[in-house]
């Protein structure tokens, strides 16, 4: 891929290095994994990618429209535990001193910034690459923007072009929602179709085209499969619609992502410094070389 802009679900990748690492402190106690997993991954993905610029998109301290539509939304997830919370507040914290764009609307998912932002880039013919440990970004997948998904508790991280998406799936990207619509999602709450299961469920989507256009082809289907459709009928057309990710979220007028200059790596060697993140600092000054040198080439007549 030519060099993309990035964009980060931002906490969903810091969720997935407080489980990945062991507990790590400062010398004055303040927990750091968390922060330390989280800036192990931007460095190499700045390092493997050279991305032309960076965005990171965040969760509103609200509930969302997804929560207005269904109570349950989300309701079986577990509370963040007690040592990640700090390095939440710390993080916003770091977000503001790299003055990089950090995008947070109340009412909206990171996941729905992240697919504006991606939309939005697209029309304009970036290259985007979405880094996140959640599936449903995964619906984002195109020519132009592809996911790299993160896998839990240190497990390899993964890109996904249209291509991957279907090899794991069955289905397009763009039908993902329709899929997990029947299947389900117990991430997020989602109660699946009783009896459908991944295989069928893609097998239908991929002949239909669409939860819609099966609901509207119901003799076309088994009468099994027809009478656990109309009894899930509700539900059915509910799933998809809270899966599927909106790209028309209120951005404002800001920049959609900010370049990595000099600057916003000086302010970062000065985070780890204050952090003793003292194995990323030469990580961090190899990267310095790396993009001098692009920059470099970048100006050579």
């Amino acid at each position: 891929m030519t060099q993309p802009i990035l964009l980060l679900d931002t906490y969903s990748v810091l969720f997935r290095a407080q489980y990945a690492l062991p507990p790590m402190n400062t010398s004055a106690g303040e927990p750091t994994s968390a922060l330390y997993g989280f800036f192990s991954v931007f460095l190499k993905l700045l390092r493997e990618h050279r991305p032309r610029g960076v965005a990171f998109a965040l969760d509103a301290p609200a509930q969302t429209f997804r929560h207005a539509r269904y109570e349950a939304y989300k309701a079986t997830r577990d509370a963040a535990p007690e040592q990640l919370r700090p390095q939440l507040g710390r993080l916003d914290e770091i977000l503001q001193a790299l003055e990089l764009p950090a995008f947070r609307v109340p009412g909206y998912e990171a996941d729905d910034l992240l697919a504006t932002l991606a939309a939005r880039l697209e029309e304009r013919g970036d290259f985007v690459l979405v880094v996140s440990g959640d599936r449903d970004l995964l619906q984002l997948a195109s020519e132009r923007t592809h996911v790299h998904f993160i896998g839990r508790r240190g497990a390899p991280a993964e890109t996904y072009d249209p291509v991957a998406v279907r090899k794991r799936f069955g289905v397009e990207p763009r039908l993902l929602p329709d899929y997990v619509a029947l299947v389900g999602d117990t991430s997020d709450n989602l109660p699946g179709v009783p009896g459908i299961g991944p295989r069928t469920a893609a097998a239908l989507i991929s002949s239909f085209g669409g939860t819609r256009e099966l609901l509207l082809g119901l003799d076309r289907v088994s009468a099994r499969t027809r009478r656990a459709l109309e009894e899930n009928r509700d539900q059915l057309v509910l799933n998809a619609e809270l899966a599927r990710l909106r790209t028309d979220v209120p951005l404002g007028t800001r920049e959609l992502h900010g370049p990595l200059t000099g600057g916003v790596l000086d302010r970062l060697a000065e985070i780890f410094t204050a952090l003793e993140f003292r194995s990323l600092e030469p990580r961090l000054e190899a990267l310095k070389s790396v993009l001098a040198t692009d920059a470099a080439a970048r100006n050579t007549p």
